[in-house]
Formats: structure tokens, sequence, C-alpha cells
């Protein structure tokens, strides 16, 4: 039987801040090449379409470089294209250096497309590449001859074109050259990225160690769930490989206080050197963090459950309608509910929830100053 090691919930803590990067203040450093190594790091930077602040790709790429300008993201995705848009639990920003392991699941679309394409007529498909192939990058914005549906999602679109587009995406065909905001341009996969640069695709044992060592370069302490995050038919191979790993003592099994029945394993690194965590520095997190996105596994680990309400009833809300966990050191101290109001120029305090009844003059003056920093990043002069 395998030896679990306890540690306590701080030195648990600190490994998942540590791999996260969220223990120290500009751990990658400035410019296009921090961006480029923090999604290489992360693994993945989720993207939302919520405007409430400023979108979440963006606010996670902040939180861990205090200098990040937005045309840095630009600039990886569509001039050194480093970076490309795929689905990884959601729409995601993902290294170019792992493109291959997502071919797999490109030409599995191709055989059996998801349900939410099953009314794509394969002809808009061929036309939307052909307008491609023939012109150029586009948008849904450059078709005006679709003949206009009726929709049948609150989220579609009256343009057949639009589905035929994200269809022709999700097989590889096409990819993401460009976005600005919500509106995503598109090219043939091959020649944005340029043939050469097309690798093969990974096999399914290269797949299953990719998710494992993704999971604990970003998370320092994993489980089956926190790896396979809405893709719990890979647990099995996962477990696989983990128990395999840990016979021959690359991985430790660990329990700490809030980890329940879930099996965990880090690293005999990890163990031997957990990171330091700076008690004064705070992070306004976006609910679409990989430190936050988890629910469960961030209660196991700091206590704290997290609401995402904006799509709860305004009556049934408890933290508010777009809530962000307040992260100092290695506790979560508070959640804020935020709003942009551009016009005034001003980042509105909706609704503070703190954890604490009373914080104290350290913590509120940490957060004031901290909020002041966020606010200028949301409302650039």
């Amino acid at each position: 039987m395998t030896k679990t090691v306890n540690i306590a919930n701080d030195v648990a803590r600190a490994i998942w801040l540590g791999a996260q990067r969220l223990n120290e203040r500009e751990p990658f450093g400035k410019g296009p090449e921090a961006v480029r190594l923090a999604v290489e790091h992360l693994g993945y930077v989720q993207i939302d379409t919520i405007n409430v602040i400023e979108r979440c790709h963006h606010h996670i790429l902040f939180t861990r470089i205090p200098a990040y300008e937005r045309r840095l993201l630009h600039h990886l995705q569509s001039v050194d294209k480093s970076i490309f848009e795929y689905w990884t639990h959601a729409l995601s920003y993902v290294p170019m250096q792992d493109y291959r392991y997502f071919i797999a699941f490109m030409k599995q679309q191709r055989r059996l497309p998801m349900t939410w394409f099953a009314k794509v007529d394969p002809q808009d498909v061929r036309r939307v590449v052909k307008l491609i192939r023939d012109n150029g990058p586009l948008s849904i914005q450059d078709i005006d001859d679709d003949v206009l549906v009726d929709k049948d999602h609150a989220w579609a679109s009256r343009k057949p074109s639009r589905r035929a587009l994200q269809l022709a995406f999700f097989t590889g065909v096409l990819t993401v050259s460009a976005r600005v905001g919500m509106l995503k341009t598109y090219d043939l996969a091959d020649r944005h990225f340029g043939r050469d640069r097309m690798p093969k695709a990974a096999t399914e044992r290269e797949f299953t160690e990719y998710k494992l060592d993704r999971a604990l370069r970003a998370q320092g302490i994993v489980s089956l769930d926190s790896i396979c995050h809405l893709d719990a038919p890979r647990k099995a191979a996962v477990l696989t490989l983990i128990e395999k790993r840990a016979k021959r003592g690359d991985l430790v099994q660990i329990d700490f206080p809030g980890a329940g029945k879930a099996a965990h394993w880090t690293t005999p690194q990890a163990l031997d050197l957990p990171p330091t965590v700076d008690p004064d520095l705070v992070h306004i997190l976006s609910p679409f963090d990989p430190l936050v996105i988890q629910r469960k596994r961030l209660a196991q680990f700091f206590g704290y459950e997290h609401r995402f309400e904006a799509y709860v009833p305004k009556d049934k809300r408890i933290l508010g309608y777009f809530a962000l966990p307040v992260l100092i050191g290695d506790e979560i101290v508070a959640a804020f509910d935020l709003k942009s109001d551009r016009q005034q120029r001003k980042l509105l305090v909706q609704q503070s929830t703190w954890l604490e009844q009373k914080p104290s003059r350290r913590i509120k003056r940490l957060v004031e100053e901290e909020l002041h920093r966020f606010e200028a990043f949301q409302l650039p002069q």
C-alpha cells in the first residue's frame, strides 16, 4: 500500500499558490515574453464573454503580470502566433507548443460533431471555408449573404454562417487568427500558422501524460478531479499513470485537513521545499481564474466556497452578480462584487462581503491599495 504523507493546510496552500505563481508579485517579468511564459506555465487562460469588468483572459494575466498590456495578447495570437484558441474545459488561449494534444479531438469533431452542431449544413461549412480560402481571413461581420433563420437557442445566431464557422474551428480546419473583444477573425489553420508548424497528433498515452504534467505544473497538488476537470472519462487512464509514477517515486500521495476523502498527489520536490508566500500580497481574482474555477477544490484548500451568481435571480444572490475573491497572502479574506463604470471612469464596489466580521486596519489598507491598482488597469488613461 502506498504511504500517505500528512501535511498542514498552509503547506498545501503554499504549494498550490506557488504553482499558480500567486505567491509573488511579478513571477513572469514584463512584455510579450511574460505573457507567453504565463500561458505556457498555466497551460490555458480561459476566455469569457462577460464584460462587467475587464474580460477574464486579460484579468487572469494582469493578476500575474502587473505591467500587463492588452495588446501583448493580440501580439502573441496574431503576430508571434505562439498561442492559439481552443477548447480546454472552456474556450481558452493555449500555448502553440501544445497544439498537438488537441488534434485528436479536432479529428473526432469531423467524424462526430457535438450536438450543438447537429443542424449545421455541411454545404454552409464548405462555403465559409472556401470564402476564407479565396479571400483571406474574415469575421462573421464580413459575411452578408446569409439567408437568416429562426434561433433554436438563446445564444444562437440567425446567421447559419456563424455556426458553420464555429464547426470548422472545432474541426481544426479554421483557427481564430485575431480577436477584437468577442469578434473573432478566422483563417485557415495551416495558412495562419504555416504548414511547417503544423505538428503531428499526440498519441492517447502522450495526451494522458500531458494532462497529468499540466496539472502538476499549474496546481502543484493534484487529484483526479482537478486533473480531469469536466473530463471524467479520462480518470481511469490518469489514475493508472499516477500509480505508475508513484511506484517509481516520482509522485507522493498526501493528505491535508481540508482534503476530505479525495486522494491527492504531489512531487517529492514540492514537499521538500514548499514555496514561500508574501503575506502582504493582494490579488483580486477573476471567478474564472484557475485558482477559483474548480470551486470544490478551492473550498478544500482555503475553506471558502465561492458562488458565481451572474445567472442567479437577484433576490437569491449572496455575494453579488459578479463577485471576485480577494486573496491576501494565503487566505481569501473577502469577495467583492465589482463593476466598471466606463462612462464615469470609476470602479464601483457593488457589494463587499468580508469573511471576518471586522477586518483589521492592515487588511483594509492592503485591499484598498489593490483596488486602486485594479481600477487603473480596468480604466487605463
